[in-house]
């Protein structure tokens, strides 16, 4: 019996100590796939409704001294990947060829595509999705 109480003694010292390490309230930073920071207690829900976890530890943050130079001005793009799309312009599906009009559930929205213009669409033999063409 008295051994019996020894090693539970013995064990009870091992174990408390990890306990009081998880219970110190240590801060975890993330930054979140959306490019939004994240801290907390816990990783648990770390990014919930962002997209997931891009990285742990510090948020990051642009410095001015490693970004790339940008020109004055820019123009705006008549076509692009998955920058802002210009005005008038659907989102093809590139793998589908099926184009979508702004302000549908999956305008820019599909893994792979291209911002371009109704007629561009369906010069390259792309089709309204479900049918109905976004021009009036």
């Amino acid at each position: 019996m008295r051994n019996l109480l020894l090693s539970v003694a013995l064990l009870a010292g091992l174990i408390l100590p990890i306990n009081a390490i998880h219970a110190q309230n240590t801060e975890i930073t993330a930054t979140c796939k959306d490019g939004t920071s994240f801290a907390g207690t816990r990783r648990s829900g770390a990014c919930r409704g962002h997209g997931g976890v891009q990285s742990w530890g510090a948020p990051a943050t642009a410095s001015p001294v490693n970004a790339p130079p940008q020109p004055a001005t820019q123009p705006a793009p008549s076509r692009t990947e998955r920058g802002a799309p210009g005005a008038g312009q659907v989102w093809v599906n590139t793998p589908s060829k099926v184009y979508h009009c702004p302000g549908t559930r999956w305008y820019g929205k599909t893994k792979q595509g291209s911002y371009m213009s109704e007629t561009e669409a369906r010069a390259q033999g792309a089709r309204p999705d479900h049918g109905k063409t976004c021009m009036s």
